[in-house]
């Protein structure tokens, strides 16, 4: 959960353009609308791209023999710093509202400095009182699992995958520093917190620093990054499978990056080593232990019911959504002002998976400074608000946002940002078009 993790669209593209999607080009003889006032007429999209359109002559009969000399004005689509144009992307895909560019002259030290001191502050009470939320809603859902009815599972499914992804905040802001001022502490409930999730500890963090270090830049970003046309055209095979992942499994694909990222030792700067490998000591312990304990009191069934299935509702909500006119930028262009503030979304949800995971939705701040401890974003997020409201990415959660990242956000592309695959390769994109045909277009 977060904001994809993640500005605004490339100047080549048109609003209209993003109103169809980044991935869909007007050419012909189709038709683009002008929205920079109400009541102007359809106007030829070929006439949009006449460079210099001169003075044409129209010959109009009337009753006389008289002819009339008519001007034709080039009316160009309205600017994409426009504010008709934000609300158009956002109603597109189904944001609340797409910020304003972030100007070049503003540096991360100004955001930083415009926040409230006591947003720093770590309070041991209120961390302690995170623990016991999750550590409570968890034994909560295990317990409905045991209690409900089959047709019920789903549900106590989604409360226990959702409670559990409370551990891997508190976890988070351990390794943020920003749980406890004993650090020995937090490398303790860090570790601890991401056992249930078979998450190593110490090699999750020194991805995770790098993502924040580097949040929406090409080739260093660890969090998340667009499919390469290059990997795409590998083979048949590996078409297929990246195709299903950033479609229909998207939801899912945060277990790919879990192996690939966190279990590999060459990784790793030679000095991250030892901990790396303490981190992994402890994670296939709890395996080799937790696991067997688990079948042998509820059989093979009884794993799947009470630890796996609430696991991959964890990986829902941490997948990280992106969001397709959010660029990344080359090391040369990129901007960190730019990429933590205005190229990050905050996302609200149904207050209850808020509580569950200690408000991570409200991510902006988090991103400004993850020394903001989780339980002072939201009192952050408003100074934030404040402050630099126009720029910011907001959306609620809804499932028009959700067809928007697993319909266009797929291939990397300097331009728009993103080219959908059905665009690089209709015939073996059928499960993308299956789903643009299912999925609402209503927030």
């Amino acid at each position: 959960m977060a904001s994809v993790a993640h500005v605004m669209p490339s100047a080549t593209s048109s609003c209209t353009d993003r109103k169809q999607g980044p991935h869909q080009r007007l050419t012909g003889s189709q038709k683009i609308g002008c929205f920079s006032s109400p009541g102007l007429c359809q106007l030829k999209w070929e006439s949009l791209l006449v460079k210099g359109v001169k003075h044409k002559r129209c010959s109009i009969p009337s009753r006389g023999t008289r002819f009339i000399q008519a001007v034709a004005v080039p009316v160009a689509p309205p600017s994409e710093d426009s504010a008709d144009c934000r609300k158009q992307i956002a109603e597109s895909y189904g944001f609340r509202q797409i910020g304003e560019p972030l100007p070049e002259n503003v540096t991360m030290k100004d955001v930083i400095d415009s926040l409230p001191k006591k947003v720093f502050e770590i309070d041991d009470v209120k961390a302690w009182k995170s623990v016991l939320i999750s550590v409570s809603s968890y034994a909560l859902g295990l317990l409905m699992i045991s209690k409900a009815p089959w047709y019920l599972l789903p549900l106590a499914w989604a409360w226990t995958g959702t409670a559990v992804t409370g551990f891997f905040v508190i976890g988070h802001d351990c390794a943020h520093k920003s749980f406890s001022k004993n650090k020995l502490l937090e490398d303790i409930v860090g570790t601890l917190a991401f056992l249930p999730l078979i998450y190593p500890y110490e090699p999750w963090r020194f991805k995770h620093d790098k993502h924040h270090a580097k949040t929406n830049m090409l080739h260093g970003d660890t969090a998340w990054h667009p499919v390469w046309k290059e990997e795409f055209d590998t083979s048949p095979f590996l078409r297929k499978a990246i195709i299903y992942g950033y479609g229909p499994f998207r939801p899912w694909m945060s277990i790919a990056h879990w192996l690939i990222w966190h279990f590999d030792l060459s990784k790793f700067r030679p000095n991250e080593v030892k901990r790396v490998k303490i981190s992994l000591a402890c994670v296939f312990a709890f395996m080799a232990i937790g696991w067997p304990l688990i079948i042998l009191k509820t059989g093979i069934a009884g794993w799947i019911k009470y630890w796996l299935m609430p696991w991959l509702g964890y990986h829902f909500w941490v997948t990280l959504p992106p969001a397709p006119h959010i660029p990344f930028k080359s090391p040369n262009e990129w901007n960190a002002a730019q990429a933590q503030l205005n190229g990050t979304v905050h996302c609200d949800y149904p207050k209850w998976i808020e509580i569950l995971c200690h408000d991570i939705n409200v991510h902006i701040p988090h991103h400004i400074s993850p020394r903001i401890p989780s339980y002072n974003l939201r009192a952050a997020h408003k100074s934030i608000q404040q402050n630099w409201g126009k720029y910011l990415n907001e959306a609620s959660w809804n499932w028009r946002l959700m067809k928007t990242i697993m319909t266009v956000c797929h291939i990397y592309d300097k331009e728009q940002n993103y080219v959908a695959f059905d665009q690089l390769a209709p015939k073996d994109s059928q499960p993308i078009t299956f789903l643009k045909s299912v999925m609402p277009d209503h927030a």
